[in-house]
């Protein structure tokens, strides 16, 4: 066949004309069912997030008790302030109209006035925020830390006598209310009991009057007992899980064969199964990220830590409705977009996850 007939033979093919498809076809393809993923995902967490806003505005209209009459300080007032009081929060509109008003400022940022500070939720929301990031973070990572590594090890010597140890100490402080260990803590470690002397303050973030490296200080004194409560709560659940997680993992035959590769046992571990038992884990650390804004209302209220969850125990207390309300889509928002943030990570760490 001659030079010149081999265009006109390929042309009539059409060789490379297929060639680019062929080769371009599956990983289109995988582009497509994943950009499927990611928007049933983004849309699923839209319509959660619009049913936590329904939900937070009839929620808290079930809370007995009467805003306008805490705003009066247990005064005596006319029946005409009273109905000056409630016009100026928007309480004399019909509940449909109440309704759409919070929603269309919640869309644009706004969640309205708190009764009882007469100030913007977002303003009270966004002061308390660093307190509570402060003390659930510095517990997040630390129980997160020692969750996966005490899991991994309980795994990998699965029945021995650490693992029956860690997981049963694991289980019981898990079981134990946070507010009663924070309780419990506070007695012992703060008021004194019998030879131990009062180690840390009982409450507050700091003692005041301090400043530069003395108030850093003097903050981290305040933060043992609260952060102290809420790893020893939250840490086994983390545990439980990895370690669930890794021991479904150690029958797999590639485990099998990278042993029998002359890998160590420890580089098996690490390099193999580990990574491999992650996904549930990783859902685990996302929800628990949304919920370092949420903070923890319980341990916040009995340490008196002036954060969210302070903030939130003062709010249901009056009710101060709109600083209920904000607060309420704060917390869910946060978890929301964590839990669809884990979603999205998945086909990183299993390609199988989204196709």
């Amino acid at each position: 066949m001659t030079a010149e007939a081999t265009p006109s033979l390929v042309e009539a093919t059409g060789g490379p004309a297929e060639a680019g498809p062929s080769v371009r076809g599956p990983r289109a393809r995988t582009r497509t069912a994943y950009l499927r993923y990611v928007a049933g995902k983004l849309g699923g967490a839209a319509v959660s997030l619009l049913a936590v806003l329904v939900t937070s505005f009839f929620l808290f209209r079930l809370i007995p008790g009467d805003p306008v009459k805490y705003m009066t300080g247990g005064r005596q007032v006319s029946a005409e302030q009273l109905a000056n009081y409630r016009k100026e929060f928007g309480l004399d509109l019909p509940m449909w109209e109440q309704f759409t008003d919070y929603c269309g400022k919640a869309l644009t940022g706004d969640l309205g006035t708190s009764y009882q500070f007469r100030a913007p939720v977002i303003d009270k929301i966004t002061e308390a925020l660093p307190n509570t990031l402060l003390l659930t973070g510095t517990a997040f990572v630390l129980y997160t830390a020692l969750g996966i590594f005490i899991g991994t090890r309980s795994a990998w010597r699965n029945g021995g006598l650490s693992d029956r140890l860690n997981t049963g100490l694991a289980l019981t402080l898990y079981s134990i209310p946070s507010f009663w260990l924070g309780l419990l803590l506070i007695i012992v470690f703060s008021v004194g009991m019998g030879p131990i002397p009062g180690l840390f303050p009982t409450g507050g973030m700091e003692s005041g009057g301090k400043e530069g490296f003395a108030y850093v200080v003097d903050v981290a004194h305040h933060l043992v007992l609260p952060v102290v409560t809420l790893v020893a709560v939250e840490y086994g659940q983390t545990l439980l899980v990895t370690r669930s997680a890794l021991l479904d993992e150690m029958g797999s035959d590639y485990l099998t064969t990278a042993r029998a590769k002359g890998l160590r046992d420890d580089l098996v571990r690490r390099r193999h199964a580990v990574p491999n038992a992650l996904l549930p884990t990783v859902t685990l650390i996302f929800i628990n990220l949304g919920r370092t804004v949420a903070g923890v209302i319980l341990v916040e209220t009995v340490f008196s830590w002036p954060g969210l969850g302070g903030l939130f125990y003062q709010a249901l207390s009056v009710p101060d409705l709109p600083l209920v309300q904000g607060l309420f889509f704060v917390f869910a928002a946060a978890v929301i977009v964590m839990n669809t943030l884990a979603d999205l990570i998945y086909p990183l760490l299993d390609p199988r996850v989204g196709r």
